[in-house]
């Protein structure tokens, strides 16, 4: 999984599977490149940083 930071101070999580491209636009700001929800195409969204997360590790 991964956490993508929003500019807003939101945040939200995406399957590794899903993600295009994490990049510095040409203006200097943090980028992502994801399939959307639907499964219908790639879009973009700025993002002021992101986490990756491991999958199938349970604390209990």
């Amino acid at each position: 999984m991964i956490k993508y930071y929003y500019p807003d101070g939101t945040h939200c999580y995406r399957a590794l599977h899903t993600t295009d491209a994490v990049y510095q636009s040409d203006d200097g700001k943090l980028m992502a490149r994801t399939v959307r929800p639907d499964n219908s195409e790639l879009y973009e969204f700025e993002i002021t940083g992101f986490e990756l997360l491991n999958t199938g590790e349970r604390y209990e």
